[in-house]
């Protein structure tokens, strides 16, 4: 297998486009994980979880040790009786569709912000809360009825509790000031508040759930412009299955409750990151979106 270093800059970025055409938001994880141990240390405790408490026998007795008769009462009993095992520290699943009514009655339910931001800290429907250090909830100013929306929180908004943490953060806090803008000024948030596993993407079923809480924060923050950023947005507003690449760009009304929202869409800044000759077109979709924003 080549190495990036192999490649001219002109195969390089048609590699970055494959992925993005792919549906790649991210090239690498954090950090390295064994899937081989992994995978076996659940296998142990899932057997271990199914296994009985009585499942193992006593062993037999050896010669001249004390019978149950003579040691007499439940005492012997105990002894003579295999330990139950260890919990699992797992928690319980709760079914798909009771996780999506709980959450969409726990969102509708929130009469404000901090209401909503409380609910969702406090909802334990979703698995990937359990995974997950912390609750990743919006920041920043909802009266400037600007929200800029991205897909989940990575490794540094997980550690931070805020979303665009670390180096994505700083970027989008230097494309936000080329345009007017700051994040104290606008409203930041992502689909998603809480980190997958891996960075991995969200199951349909992880989706649903969380949809009601960002719908209701939506509501609540009654925004008249969305900037979504990256594949996974732009496909949660817009629909479809295209790259952040065929959807960038072009202003579109997105149908939120009874509210219409005009949303635009542009790349993610880890996406700059991984590949800065698409700052260019980020530049472009940012002007549009000043251009409009002078406009209102």
């Amino acid at each position: 297998m080549n190495a990036a270093s192999d490649l001219n800059p002109a195969e390089l970025a048609a590699l970055l486009h494959f992925y993005a055409d792919s549906g790649v938001d991210w090239l690498v994880e954090d950090e390295a994980i064994d899937r081989v141990a992994q995978f076996a240390a659940q296998k142990a405790a899932r057997a271990e979880a199914r296994a009985p408490a009585n499942a193992r026998q006593s062993q037999p007795q050896e010669a001249g040790q004390a019978t149950p008769s003579r040691m007499g009462g439940a005492q012997t009993a105990a002894a003579t009786r295999s330990p139950a095992p260890a919990p699992v520290n797992q928690q319980v699943a709760v079914p798909d569709g009771e996780a999506v009514a709980a959450a969409r009655m726990a969102a509708e339910a929130a009469g404000s912000l901090g209401a909503l931001k409380e609910a969702v800290e406090t909802f334990t429907g979703c698995n990937l809360k359990h995974g997950a250090r912390s609750t990743v909830f919006a920041s920043g100013d909802p009266a400037s009825r600007i929200m800029v929306i991205g897909a989940m929180p990575n490794a540094d908004d997980d550690r931070d509790g805020t979303p665009f943490s670390g180096r994505q953060g700083q970027l989008l806090d230097r494309m936000l000031g080329a345009i007017g803008l700051s994040r104290e000024g606008v409203m930041l948030t992502n689909i998603i508040p809480w980190r997958p596993p891996g960075n991995r993407m969200p199951s349909p079923a992880e989706l649903e759930i969380c949809r009601p809480f960002l719908d209701r924060q939506i509501a609540l923050a009654d925004p008249q412009m969305l900037l979504l950023l990256g594949n996974f947005p732009a496909r949660f507003f817009f629909g479809g299955t295209g790259t952040i690449h065929s959807m960038r760009g072009e202003w579109r009304d997105v149908s939120i409750g009874t509210s219409k929202i005009a949303a635009i869409a542009t790349l993610h800044p880890q996406e700059l990151l991984a590949a800065p000759a698409n700052k260019a077109l980020a530049w472009q979709d940012l002007l549009t979106f000043k251009k409009r924003l002078g406009a209102g």
